[in-house]
């Protein structure tokens, strides 16, 4: 058996984990989902689901909750898992495995965008998923899993 002092890093590079979070309300009658757009490159100006880069002493629940307060100004600490997302060359930047993370607000309140989101905003489901491109990374992907998700867990 070997210990973690045997351990040789150019066996495993290094990757990033990231926490994202889909916050899930009713307006008008439609499920909307809470969006921010996107600050910085990669994919300066598309929407993406609020989220971040979890850090290195950091629980993953915990770096969804700050990621979406930094971004949004939303508290929400009541988050459920989705799932994990990591296919590679999903981030340009690096090899990034997302932890995402979901919820249902009754009272959401107005978000506004903070940190590298220039905007946060609430926009109904079928507008957020009717134009797959407008979505950074594959957040069109993680997006339709969370709708099918919360639509479960709400029936």
């Amino acid at each position: 058996m070997t210990s973690n002092l045997d351990y040789d890093s150019g066996d495993y590079p290094p990757f990033a984990v990231t926490a994202d979070t889909a916050v899930f309300t009713r307006r008008d009658g439609r499920l909307c989902v809470l969006l921010i757009e996107r600050g910085s490159e990669p994919h300066r100006g598309q929407w993406a689901l609020p989220g971040g880069f979890v850090g290195i002493d950091e629980d993953l629940p915990d770096a969804a909750v700050r990621e979406l307060a930094e971004e949004t100004g939303i508290d929400a600490v009541d988050l459920r898992q989705l799932g994990a997302y990591g296919t590679p060359g999903r981030d340009p930047r690096m090899r990034v495995v997302s932890i995402v993370f979901w919820t249902f607000l009754t009272d959401l309140g107005e978000p506004t965008g903070g940190d590298d989101a220039a905007h946060a905003f609430v926009v109904p489901v079928d507008e957020a998923l009717a134009v797959p491109a407008r979505l950074a990374f594959d957040h069109h992907k993680v997006l339709t899993d969370a709708v099918e998700r919360v639509e479960t867990e709400l029936a």
